[in-house]
């Protein structure tokens, strides 16, 4: 049997559930997420083995209307996924009609060569009758190649999405090695760590306004020792994530810390600070040093 691989983008508007989607696809924690929509900024690449394929999963910003430069990158970042791709997954959320979001990722994959698959998640929040219009909703919308109803959530359907996408691989090489998740640094991974507890347990615009950068990382024998900076945009931000007498900074790392020690196998000791780097999602210099 021919060995195949390729490259395949998930797309979709905010909160679709791609990254948990990936996660899922992987059986590794790679993507970030939380209820929050827009939690995932940049492109994240996670890395499905076989021993008969190789596939390499995109997981994008969710496509929506926003306004800043931040909005603008995660959006462009999105619809640059789908160059040079074998298929697109477009995920929507089945207990939801479609909306001027879903229209825009329509448009973003209109005159795409490759297939795209129709994925309808979250179909364990639906009774499946109510797929039926939604399903000639979309087909009159686009001729996706298959619609596939599951739920990323608890693993419905996704076997059999995960199939139908190997079959429209190309005979191709390994592009890496057989243990590889994912082709993201570790820095990167701990970063969007913190950043995913921070929208977990910041309120309001909060994490909106936050991003995080590992300035130490440092491995020893039993331990690695790893610092990094909460930057928000306001004196009011930095206050909610210290938290009274620090609490919520302690709450945000202990959390963090735990998933990371699963993530690198080791003990792990984690200092966070905290910082104010004023309006930095309007500057296109300070975005860039974020890496947006």
């Amino acid at each position: 049997m021919a060995f195949r691989s390729g490259f395949i983008s998930i797309i979709g508007r905010p909160n679709a559930g791609k990254s948990t989607l990936l996660n899922r696809i992987t059986g590794e924690k790679i993507s970030i997420v939380s209820p929050k929509p827009q939690t995932t900024r940049n492109v994240i690449r996670g890395i499905f083995n076989r021993p008969d394929c190789q596939i390499v999963f995109i997981d994008t910003p969710g496509i929506h209307k926003g306004k800043g430069l931040l909005n603008e990158f995660m959006v462009k970042e999105a619809v640059s996924s789908l160059s040079d791709v074998d298929a697109v997954v477009l995920l929507i959320e089945a207990e939801k009609p479609m909306a001027d979001d879903d229209r825009l990722v329509l448009e973003a994959v209109k005159g795409l060569k490759c297939p795209v698959i129709l994925g309808l998640n979250k179909v364990d929040k639906v009774d499946k009758r109510q797929l039926l219009p939604l399903i000639d909703e979309y087909s009159k919308a686009y001729a996706f190649r298959e619609i596939i109803p599951i739920s990323a959530l608890k693993g419905e359907g996704v076997e059999l999405l995960v199939s139908t996408l190997t079959a429209l691989m190309p005979e191709g090489p390994k592009y890496f090695p057989d243990d590889s998740v994912t082709d993201l640094p570790e820095r990167f991974i701990v970063a969007e760590m913190v950043r995913e507890k921070v929208f977990l347990y910041a309120r309001d615009e909060v994490p909106y306004s936050a991003a995080v950068t590992v300035d130490k990382f440092t491995e020893k024998k039993d331990i690695i020792s790893i610092s990094a900076t909460i930057s928000v945009e306001r004196e009011s931000q930095k206050g909610i994530i210290i938290g009274k007498g620090g609490s919520m900074l302690k709450k945000i790392g202990s959390s963090a810390r735990t998933e990371i020690e699963g993530l690198l196998g080791k003990k792990v000791f984690l200092e966070l600070f905290v910082r104010v780097n004023k309006e930095w999602t309007r500057k296109p210099d300070a975005l860039k040093g974020f890496g947006y």
